[in-house]
């Protein structure tokens, strides 16, 4: 292995400015402290012949593991989702940041990158519906499941604007195209995002729910604590849903 490169030079490469700032391009715990693990990390990995496909095959592992880890009961369960819903994030930096720095950008791994945020926070649901259902079947692995299908449904609302601006010959929609041309819609989607209520139907938010809820779960020996959070991600997910559509169709992301 040759000499690791110098990080000026590597953030220079693989943390343009342009992906951090963008606020649909970047998690907010990316800019807050994952960036700074990441490049460490991607600087001993671009000095192997681990390539960012493998990375990127690595982070969807994770993903999906941290959902199998809520159906072990107790805090262990909880601590362990976490953990890997954070190994996820970090592999979702790395896997970019190597392949800038090698240049082996590919659609593969593209592909295979947005099907891992699919399946990550979809396990991660209906892990917490099987957790609520106590290692059973029920309304509450229903709810689970119902609550993956949800999320399922707001990413592919968002990837679904690339697909169809890509059928029409336009650009990649900026950010400036996500603003609602209604003042009302623009309001309340003003007002949502002052609360981020709707980070929770992220993996990595409602990981960290589910893990409050589990210390609740010790302390009051029942789980009722994990119900009332997996209800309360199933209901702001649902309400996601529709509103989420709505702003995409009265902003100008598909003009």
């Amino acid at each position: 292995m040759g000499a690791a490169p110098v990080l000026e030079e590597l953030r220079e490469v693989c943390q343009p400015q342009a992906k951090l700032a963008s606020r649909n391009g970047e998690h907010w715990a990316g800019r807050l402290y994952m960036r700074r693990i990441s490049l460490r990390t991607t600087r001993q990995l671009v000095r192997t012949p681990v390539t960012p496909d493998q990375l990127t095959w690595t982070m969807v592992v994770c993903g999906v593991a941290a959902g199998a880890a809520l159906m072990i009961p107790g805090l262990t369960g909880a601590v362990l989702a976490v953990v890997l819903m954070q190994l996820f994030l970090l592999f979702d930096c790395v896997d970019g940041e190597v392949a800038r720095w090698k240049g082996q950008n590919s659609a593969a791994g593209i592909y295979v990158d947005r099907l891992g945020a699919y399946l990550a926070d979809a396990a991660l649901m209906a892990g917490a519906g099987y957790r609520a259902a106590e290692s059973g079947v029920g309304g509450w692995l229903s709810v689970g499941i119902a609550t993956a299908l949800g999320v399922i449904l707001l990413k592919a609302s968002t990837d679904l604007v690339d697909v169809a601006r890509a059928r029409r010959g336009l650009a990649v929609a900026d950010d400036e195209s996500t603003r609602p041309r209604s003042q009302g819609v623009a309001t309340v989607r003003r007002i949502a995002a002052a609360f981020k209520i709707h980070r929770v139907t992220n993996g990595i938010e409602a990981s960290l729910v589910l893990l409050v809820a589990a210390v609740a779960d010790t302390v009051t020996g029942g789980i009722e604590p994990t119900r009332w959070a997996l209800g309360a991600l199933a209901v702001i997910t649902w309400v996601m849903v529709p509103a989420h559509l709505l702003s995409i169709l009265s902003s100008s992301r598909l003009r």
